[in-house]
């Protein structure tokens, strides 16, 4: 093993200075189409199979989440990180030269029929070139990125998950449990466990606030003084260009969203009824109904993936075929294990490199829907090969699309034949969802504004000044329906997307495009059967990347981002899911 990291990290160091020795010469690329073209095209071909880390990223990066306590895995990807932020610092130089071409030459290039394939690539840069710094503060930025936020972030969530308790399990015999087997067993339906693991969970997290506290302070400090450094006026609008969004889309979003926050405090309201309860403690939010005559369903693996590929081939064999090739080829990692990331997510790195699915699959009907999220993921992933390297990628505010679209797709087909009982339970979980994924988000992009405006404005906020905060904004999305816990409060600490700044959006406004999508394809099989057009439409926006903006793409669907109407439609469904269950 230590031969093959030498082996491919020299592979890694030698691809890219060839590049960047060749091109560090001359400035020709400035003047000269041809010549630009000629850059882009290397540097496309270096990024599908080499990239500034080659396999040794991917494969370490992988190991890391399925044990994430090992200490060799966690220093060698210490030793991975050195070597690439030196490559990407002695690559600095090349965007610095394509933000310094001029006006005139800006124009010719991107009306050039030659480079067509990056013009969106090159107007990002164009565009955006006002906010990028000299080259060597650009170094310095590069350098300290871990130091002043990744070790951070990662402290605090290796010391939780590194924590233990004795709480009841299933069975209702004390057994000690992981963090993350804590956090899962607070969605049981079984009462007293979920109470258990809420009170050991609560636990964990009071005892980190203080080290979350001053984790948290200082990547809030670290973002103030980058984004200073940079002109930005908001602390979401590096989010906002990262993503290739405008900021007034993301903001017409949040606008209605919020306006619709009663949502959620009627859904909790019903959640409480059902469950026979007055109010839902604030760790019962995302418990599943369970119906009394109702038999709790599980969810095999293979019963899982043959329901899920029905589905898919169904809509467009393509898409079955993609996920038969997951399955058979071990591209999926299917069950929970010690020390295995909690969760689920789909990676993809460099287009040499295959798709991977990471899963804890517990055979809930949650996990189903799993599967199909990650896998729509995927094959996002593979359809976007036809893209140079460049354009092979999908932007915070494309990819939740995917994924969404298809769990949709599975969740109608577990409605199928189903008796109303049980119909009415699975519903109340696709609308548990919905809100989780739609109003909850945007809530706690709420909570995160005003985090950092508080931050900004005072300099430094103790763990209660930052739990008043965070309770304020998800107690004004739940309503009454939930009870005010004192737990609750420290719940940011857990809570990892608030480290990756203003992420969150990308789920709601994720879901609400799916939605438009999904109506696209239902009203064209109303009408004509199965209208293979709509779905090809649907491969069209999956193989997009990031060759146009979001907006564009969107609009080749005829879905139209730009509308506050938009919004206010896709909130339109999940109001009227909502009513239809309050009328059974």
């Amino acid at each position: 093993m230590v031969a093959w990291f030498e082996e491919e990290k020299q592979k890694v160091i030698e691809a890219n200075y060839k590049f960047i020795n060749k091109w560090k010469e001359t400035n020709d690329y400035q003047t000269e189409v041809s010549v630009l073209k000629q850059a882009l095209d290397e540097l496309q071909a270096l990024e599908a199979e080499v990239g500034g880390t080659g396999a040794l990223g991917y494969y370490y990066g992988l190991k890391s989440s399925l044990d994430q306590t090992n200490p060799q895995v966690l220093a060698t990807l210490n030793k991975i990180e050195e070597f690439a932020v030196k490559i990407a610092n002695d690559f600095e130089f090349f965007h610095q030269n394509l933000s310094k071409i001029t006006p005139e030459n800006q124009q010719i290039f991107l009306n050039a029929p030659e480079l067509a394939s990056y013009k969106h690539f090159l107007k990002g840069i164009f565009e955006n070139a006002k906010y990028l710094l000299t080259e060597p503060e650009e170094k310095i930025l590069n350098l300290k990125g871990s130091v002043s936020h990744g070790n951070w972030v990662h402290m605090t969530s290796s010391l939780m998950s590194k924590e233990s308790r004795t709480i009841l399990n299933e069975d209702g015999k004390e057994q000690d449990k992981s963090f993350s087997e804590i956090a899962s067993l607070m969605n049981s339906t079984n009462k007293k466990v979920r109470d258990t693991a809420a009170i050991a969970f609560d636990e964990i997290q009071e005892k980190y606030k203080g080290v979350a506290e001053n984790e948290l302070n200082s990547i809030l400090q670290n973002k103030k003084i980058n984004d200073e450094l940079r002109g930005l006026k908001r602390p979401d609008e590096s989010r906002h260009i990262s993503d290739d969004i405008a900021t007034e889309v993301v903001d017409t979003m949040l606008e209605v969203v919020t306006e619709n926050f009663d949502i959620a405090h009627d859904f909790y309201k019903l959640k409480a009824k059902v469950m026979g309860v007055e109010k839902l403690e604030y760790h019962e939010r995302n418990v599943e109904v369970t119906i009394d005559g109702v038999e709790d369903k599980n969810y095999p693996w293979q019963e899982t993936v043959d329901l899920t590929y029905k589905v898919f081939d169904n809509l467009d064999p393509e898409f079955g075929q993609i996920l038969k090739m997951f399955v058979e080829k071990g591209q999926i990692d299917v069950f929970p294990k010690n020390g295995k990331r909690g969760g689920a997510f789909c990676a993809h790195e460099l287009k040499a490199f295959p798709t991977f699915i990471m899963l804890n699959h517990t055979n809930k009907l949650r996990d189903v829907l799993t599967l199909a999220h990650e896998a729509g993921h995927g094959i996002n992933n593979e359809l976007m090969r036809v893209q140079n390297s460049i354009n092979f990628s999908t932007p915070l505010s494309t990819a939740e699309v995917a994924s969404t679209f298809f769990e949709d797709f599975v969740l109608e087909e577990l409605l199928r034949g189903v008796d109303k009982e049980t119909a009415f339970a699975i519903k109340m979980q696709k609308l548990n969802d919905e809100v989780s994924t739609i109003i909850r988000q945007v809530a706690c992009y709420n909570f995160e504004k005003e985090l950092h405006k508080q931050f900004n404005e005072i300099g430094y906020l103790s763990s209660d000044q930052i739990g008043e905060i965070f309770s304020k904004h998800m107690y004004a999305y739940m309503g009454d329906g939930v009870l005010a816990s004192t737990g609750s409060k420290n719940w940011w600490v857990y809570w990892g997307h608030i480290r990756s700044f203003f992420y969150v959006y990308s789920y709601a406004s994720g879901l609400l495009i799916s939605k438009a999508m999904q109506k696209m394809v239902r009203e064209a099989r109303l009408s004509n059967g199965q209208d293979l057009s709509k779905v090809a439409l649907v491969k069209t926006f999956l193989s997009a990347g990031s060759s146009k903006a979001p907006s564009e793409i969107f609009l080749d669907l005829g879905i139209d981002i730009t509308k506050k109407e938009f919004w206010e439609n896709g909130v339109g469904e999940v109001r009227g899911l909502l009513e239809s269950l309050k009328s059974v």
